[in-house]
């Protein structure tokens, strides 16, 4: 059992529904974002109705789509993780120096932070190679069996270090983790707190194949202004084909040390965040739901979720009052979800007053979401417009030099006659409603006679968080069965809605990861 899950007796005020949602949420992540309720009832333990009532709660939040017997993990649910990222502030002062490194060296970099006994991930720079880099943002990871890990352990209480020896004895092969191979090998934990004793004295650690053959690692802590405690911890993983650990320390470690120390300038420069206006009212929703779906829909769970989402950038620790602020809550109802995440490890208490997210909050749906690219997320949205238009649709985006559309996804409709939609086709973009619409940043085009005679085309941009028209949706129809003022009074409307959705699903993907567009 890693770290993050807790066997201590809920709190009498902690909220169950929560609880179990949270358990829900936590088993699709481990399950690589899809699972059937029926896996989820012996996973989590929970009764079948109550996974459905959860599961219908979170596909009511968008946090989940119920596709066929499955309940699947959607890019929304980033924003739990994203909340946790914004407000922690490193991943958009420093990842732009662990890409350059990256670049730099070609070999993969990682941050990190701690998680309990555990290392997280808050973000990868990972080269891609036959043997690359397969960790996400958010993955946890045990710390004796890491780089970081060691120098981490540097700052672990007395209580801390009883608990990892707990967690070791209870699970010697690391079975829980479900990011890491099972241990080979059993070591005691004198290999590892001499690792912490030699971290002390170096100021960096290495990993030389702990997690799996050929695998090795180098560490260097970057640490906070004033207090000089660690903030994370930058990491460059390589293959033991590219370099062993000796070699990946010589050649490796001024480099790494120099990013370093560019990182935590960066960190030293940084101006004060401003907050943005405080959201307001982010549960109000949950009334209307709740008196639509009645008991399919948990509202104590949803106004636990929407607690999450009052934390980001400028807005780190959060009174109870401005949390309630925040959600439209009630204190007292506030109050309980916040009891309910520290009994879970997603919130602590800096000081008396005020609450902030941990790193755990990650472990809700971001690892496999994190992976996601632009195909993926749009295809869900174009098979819900194809079955209500009847029509074929596909995402197209444009080739580097512009001559050309590459369509990436594409879902066909059932007819007689239907216009085949091939994803990984290209076609002259100045040709296609989807080219031209790219190319002349137009709101829609509509094309007659798009590659051959009868042949109706109808295309809208989709754009990304910087407001940029990346990628181009379509529906591609007979001319006999839509009007060109057909297409633009029923068509068009649900083809926007179609663009928004994909454009709201990117939004959240692309915030701290990197969303491939085809």
């Amino acid at each position: 059992m890693p770290a993050q899950i807790t066997t201590a007796v809920p709190p009498a005020e902690a909220v169950a529904p929560l609880i179990r949602g949270v358990a829900v949420l936590r088993e699709l992540t481990e399950a690589g974002g899809t699972m059937s309720p029926s896996g989820l009832e012996r996973a989590t333990g929970l009764a079948r109705s109550t996974v459905d009532r959860i599961t219908s709660t979170l596909a009511r939040m968008g946090y989940v789509r119920l596709d066929g017997r499955d309940a699947v993990l959607t890019p929304r649910l980033m924003e739990l993780g994203n909340a946790y990222l914004a407000a922690l502030g490193l991943p958009s002062l420093l990842r732009g120096h662990a890409d350059a490194l990256a670049d730099e060296l070609d070999e993969s970099v990682s941050l990190a932070v701690p998680d309990g006994d555990g290392i997280r991930f808050i973000h990868q720079a990972t080269r891609r190679r036959a043997m690359s880099l397969s960790f996400r943002i958010g993955d946890l990871l045990p710390a004796e069996r890491t780089a970081p890990g060691p120098l981490f352990a540097l700052e672990w209480t007395q209580e801390e270090w009883r608990s990892w020896r707990d967690r070791r004895a209870r699970d010697p092969q690391d079975g829980a983790f479900s990011a890491v191979p099972p241990r080979e090998r059993p070591d005691g934990d004198e290999e590892f707190t001499e690792r912490v004793a030699r971290a002390r004295e170096d100021g960096w650690a290495l990993d030389d194949q702990l997690i799996e053959p050929g695998l090795v690692a180098l560490s260097v802590p970057v640490r906070e202004p004033g207090t000089h405690r660690i903030a994370c911890v930058a990491s460059v993983v390589s293959h033991t084909s590219r370099h062993t650990a000796t070699d990946l320390r010589e050649a490796l470690l001024p480099r790494l040390r120099r990013a370093v120390a560019t990182m935590e300038r960066e960190l030293r420069r940084a101006p004060a965040v401003e907050p943005a206006a405080p959201p307001s009212a982010l549960a109000a929703w949950t009334g209307g739901s709740k008196q639509e779906l009645g008991r399919d829909f948990v509202e104590s769970l949803a106004r636990g979720l929407t607690v999450l989402t009052a934390f980001g950038e400028g807005r780190a620790r959060l009174t109870l009052t401005e949390v309630a602020q925040a959600t439209g809550l009630a204190r007292a109802t506030a109050r309980r979800a916040l009891i309910t995440y520290e009994y879970l490890g997603l919130v602590t208490r800096p000081d008396e007053r005020t609450y902030a997210l941990t790193s755990r909050v990650l472990s809700l749906g971001f690892p496999p979401l994190s992976r996601t690219t632009l195909p993926r997320l749009a295809t869900p949205h174009l098979a819900d417009l194809t079955a209500r238009i009847q029509e074929s649709t596909s995402l197209a985006v444009l080739t580097p030099d512009g001559s050309e559309i590459h369509r990436t996804a594409g879902i066909a409709a059932h007819r007689v006659m239907s216009v085949h939609v091939q994803a990984g086709t290209r076609l002259p973009a100045r040709e296609t409603a989807q080219g031209r619409v790219l190319l002349e940043d137009l709101g829609h085009v509509l094309v007659d006679d798009e590659q051959e005679r009868g042949l109706r085309a109808l295309a809208v941009p989709v754009h990304d968080r910087a407001g940029r028209a990346v990628a181009a949706a379509g529906v591609a129809m007979h001319a006999a069965r839509h009007t060109p003022e057909d297409c633009e009074q029923r068509i068009l409307p649900a083809l926007r809605a179609t663009a928004d959705a994909i454009a709201t699903d990117l939004r959240a993907a692309s915030r701290f990861t990197h969303v491939p567009l085809s």
